[in-house]
């Protein structure tokens, strides 16, 4: 799509460093210069002041990356690129059918309401949870990996959803200030939320988490 809208060598183009490699890539393979911009802490998708920041007479497009199956700002997103006149892609994830999303809110809702120590999704309109991540406050006890150890030695599986920005992997790495994107991947975990959890499933979730619970700082 960017070679096809004819950016290439000397264009920016501005994308998240939270997530995916391959937006990065797909950049570099057209031939544009890459050029992170900083998410929004509540969706962790693009931020629309961040982009706005990062936009410089050479940017030619954005690509936003609807996360973790909550929706960016694409409105706003749209408003900046007609502003600049600049080309707004957008990249989704896979969608799953309609009754499978109904199961993992349903699920998303248990664990809002049980969870205790951790800081629970916002949902917000048309978040089909994909994957259900919340927040270990980093500078509690344990800190946001050894929480992750402890909730796999009680059954539950659980995984770190963006272990290395992109701006600091080797073949991308920028000196940037990306405040929120460095917070969320010190701190995000995701935890099951499956459509296919059984109610015990998810009972054992709830209690791995809020075993740890009491050693971390309230959570705000």
């Amino acid at each position: 799509m960017l070679r096809a809208a004819g950016v290439g060598v000397g264009d920016e183009v501005v994308v998240p460093a939270f997530g995916n490699v391959e937006v990065a890539e797909a950049v570099a393979l057209a031939g544009a210069l890459p050029v992170f911009a900083d998410i929004d802490p509540v969706t962790y998708c693009l931020d629309t002041e961040a982009v706005e920041t990062a936009i410089t007479p050479r940017t030619a497009a954005v690509v936003v990356v609807h996360r973790f199956g909550h929706p960016a700002d694409v409105g706003r997103l749209h408003m900046v690129g007609q502003r600049h006149g600049l080309l707004v892609l957008e990249q989704g994830e896979s969608e799953a059918p309609y009754d499978e999303v109904a199961q993992r809110r349903e699920r998303a809702a248990y664990l809002d309401a049980k969870l205790r120590g951790v800081r629970t999704p916002d949902g917000g309109d048309g978040h089909t949870y994909q994957q259900y991540v919340v927040r270990v406050p980093g500078n509690g006890r344990p800190d946001r990996d050894a929480f992750a150890r402890a909730v796999r030695a009680r059954g539950v599986d659980c995984r770190v959803p963006v272990k290395t920005p992109v701006h600091r992997l080797p073949e991308f790495r920028r000196c940037v200030s990306l405040p929120e994107t460095e917070r969320a991947a010190d701190e995000t975990l995701a935890l099951p939320v499956d459509a296919s959890l059984t109610k015990r499933e998810m009972q054992r979730i709830v209690s791995a988490c809020n075993a740890l619970g009491g050693l971390l700082q309230p959570a705000f």
